[in-house]
């Protein structure tokens, strides 16, 4: 009953609006549903994301003494998966690049400017794994521009169909229509506003969780360059 008596006076405004005022209704029904959609999304994505990662980063450190040597068997795409993979690569490229180079020693090592490489390396994997996570987010403040402007745009076009409905020399019977015509002013101004405000902190949630993905991936990144630091790095005793 509640939700009824919230709805009602909306859909009927709807219904007595004309042409271009049923358009600015199905417009901000359109943005409604595409920030719906994409908060769903993000949200799911997300959390997905982080029960991987976690699950990962221990399994991972559990065998820290053989990190270059630990088999996957998934193929997974979730960014601590990546960033491993990454660094797993670039390292033993490194080492077979110093081993080729370095025939005369048996222990192969990595020097300063391969930690500064393979460091700089997951950086730009981490840069990449965050614009993968913003992809579409621009949309949200579109949305939160967007509505009020197109709700704006129905208020002031009913209440230019009320003032030439009260231009009409027959008032009583333009009754109806005056107060359509303010119906659908009234009901844009909702609508609008009810687009932009959850669009707004949806926002805000999912800039600030991806903001906490990427602190949470350079602090992966770090530990999995400060292990491979520490094994790999030839220790200067003079």
């Amino acid at each position: 009953m509640y939700m009824s008596s919230i709805s009602s006076p909306i859909i009927n405004a709807y219904f007595q609006s004309d042409l271009f005022g049923k358009i600015i209704f199905l417009s901000l029904f359109l943005l409604s549903l595409t920030s719906w959609f994409i908060l769903v999304q993000k949200i799911m994505i997300t959390k997905r994301l982080d029960k991987f990662n976690i699950n990962f980063e221990k399994k991972i450190f559990s065998s820290k003494e053989n990190l270059l040597h630990i088999t996957l068997i998934d193929d997974a795409t979730f960014p601590f998966y990546t960033l491993y993979t990454e660094l797993k690569e670039k390292t033993l490229e490194l080492l077979n690049k110093n081993k080729y180079f370095n025939k005369e020693d048996n222990n192969i090592y990595l020097t300063k400017s391969d930690i500064e490489l393979i460091d700089n390396h997951l950086y730009n994997e981490i840069t990449r794994e965050v614009n993968s996570l913003e992809k579409n987010l621009f949309v949200l403040p579109t949305i939160v521009t967007l509505g009020p402007f197109i709700g704006l745009l129905g208020t002031v076009w009913g209440i230019l169909l009320t003032f030439n409905s009260l231009q009409s020399s027959s008032l009583m019977n333009n009754n109806s229509k005056i107060l359509s015509s303010l119906a659908m002013a009234l009901g844009t101004t909702v609508i609008g506003l009810i687009v932009a405000i959850p669009a707004l902190i949806a926002y805000n949630y999912l800039k600030n969780k991806i903001k906490n993905f990427h602190q949470e991936m350079e602090q992966f990144s770090h530990k999995l360059v400060t292990t491979v630091e520490i094994q790999y790095k030839k220790v200067d005793l003079a």
